[in-house]
């Protein structure tokens, strides 16, 4: 226990430094357990882990489907408790195994971390996923077919890309393929609602800037929290479950100046 408050002290400390002090890595997972987590799994409540769909192997943060007969677009999401508007998130991942049976095509080797999202107590047990900016993860199907990794998805949210205010769904990175199980490092920068980043292994592969809420591509939400045209400048971090099975070594957060733990 002794470790979770040292965290959450380091973490509340670097939400309040001044902006002179230099910013430092704070782990959000503490590889041991899901404290400081909350599951929010597509036909259940908050804080219902069905199937015990997310929890902690051998050191390693993980979303396994051995407790599903079949997936059933049961898609979920962990979130982290606290909210963020301005920090850098490194997450290192891998594929591992199969996926559930049932899941889509589309969401073999995929998974992703969600960010700027409200918080699970705002959605309802059918929706599916959270209002947010998705950094995607795919990992490679068949040699030699281009299937980058830290791509942008967006349900219920918009973007400006290149310049230009952007309806597409999913924008490719500019990263390579990675196939079979092998570790990958994604780190993302958000500056509130302005601008983001996503890196491969240390390369930038995409940024874009002005988040607003918007779109489609979710369902079952609280009309009241998708206010659309909204500037989309803060929220929980979220890891996702969709229907393969995947591994998280290291989630960690450097909060920014200007970061803002409110949400309304």
């Amino acid at each position: 226990m002794h470790k979770r408050i040292a965290a959450l002290a380091l973490l509340l400390g670097a939400c309040s430094s001044p902006p002179s002090d230099e910013p430092q890595w704070v782990p959000l997972f503490n590889g041991e357990n899901l404290d400081g987590w909350t599951p929010k799994i597509r036909t259940y409540e908050p804080g219902d882990n069905f199937a015990n769909t997310f929890r902690v192997e051998d050191g390693l943060l993980t979303v396994n489907y051995d407790g599903y007969e079949t997936f059933e677009n049961r898609f979920g999401h962990l979130f982290y408790d606290t909210p963020f508007s301005h920090y850098r998130l490194r997450v290192e991942y891998r594929f591992i195994g199969d996926h559930a049976p049932g899941t889509e095509s589309w969401a073999w080797r995929n998974s992703g971390v969600m960010l700027h999202s409200p918080s699970p107590y705002t959605m309802p047990a059918a929706q599916d996923f959270p209002i947010s900016l998705e950094a995607q993860f795919l990992g490679g199907l068949v040699e030699g077919e281009r299937r980058p990794t830290a791509n942008l998805c967006t349900p219920g949210t918009h973007v400006t890309y290149m310049g230009e205010f952007e309806e597409e769904h999913c924008l490719w990175s500019d990263s390579e393929t990675f196939y079979g199980d092998q570790w990958v490092t994604v780190e993302v920068g958000a500056q509130g609602s302005e601008h983001f980043e996503h890196y491969v292994n240390g390369v930038k592969v995409i940024e874009y800037d002005d988040a607003v809420i918007g779109g489609g591509v979710v369902a079952n939400f609280d009309p009241a929290v998708k206010v659309d045209g909204l500037p989309l400048g803060k929220g929980y971090i979220s890891l996702q479950s969709e229907g393969h099975p995947i591994q998280f070594r290291r989630v960690e957060i450097m909060v920014l100046p200007g970061n803002d733990s409110n949400v309304d």
